[in-house]
């Protein structure tokens, strides 16, 4: 279950953008802070900017802990390559990001509690982690007594969001196959995202 059940649009008028992209997103009638009277915006300092690019990133994929967060900063610090697309790689590769992706669910928050509920079978195998990490050639699918919930209908037909090309879905079945790691690039976010700065951030 969600943390932020009721509130968790919020963050949006915090940070200043419809993270999400999604039509009911408070900042799309009022572009201002949370508070009485909101708060006037100014200027950031560098590690206020970086603080805002973490929580943006970190804040995309739902209820992310920051302890989790952290150990996947270091795992992405790690790995050969450039450090910020590891960490998207990574962040990419959990099983409610990618449950997400394949427009299975409306929301993030949704495929936290999806995943949870073990309605996702990955390799004909029941996974109820969200935070499980899938592999190239991966198959990822819904149960089939859960195929017929109305949020997962109603999502597989929705054209609120297009299909990344580093997955092969078919809707139909609910049914799709994690091709490769994406790189920033790859990734369809509704808003920028500044992957670098997280690594500046996490690296002071």
């Amino acid at each position: 279950m969600s943390k932020r059940t009721q509130s968790k649009y919020k963050i949006n008028r915090r940070l200043g953008v419809n993270l999400w992209g999604r039509p009911k997103s408070p900042i799309n009638a009022r572009d201002s802070r949370p508070g009485q009277h909101g708060q006037r915006r100014r200027k950031e300092s560098d590690y206020g900017v970086q603080l805002m690019a973490k929580q943006k990133l970190k804040g995309y994929y739902g209820n992310i802990t920051e302890k989790q967060f952290r150990r996947y900063y270091k795992e992405a610090v790690r790995r050969r390559g450039d450090t910020s697309e590891n960490l998207i790689g990574i962040l990419e590769r959990r099983l409610d990001a990618v449950v997400y992706r394949m427009k299975l669910v409306p929301t993030v928050f949704a495929a936290r509690q999806f995943v949870n509920h073990g309605h996702v079978r990955v390799n004909g195998k029941k996974v109820n982690i969200p935070s499980y990490l899938v592999k190239d050639g991966d198959v990822i699918e819904v149960r089939e007594k859960s195929r017929d919930i109305p949020m997962v209908m109603e999502a597989v037909v929705s054209p609120e969001r297009d299909l990344p090309d580093y997955m092969d879905v078919d809707l139909k079945k609910m049914k799709g196959t994690y091709v490769r790691q994406p790189m920033l690039a790859d990734v369809p976010y509704p808003v920028q995202m500044e992957p670098n700065l997280v690594i500046e951030f996490y690296s002071r």
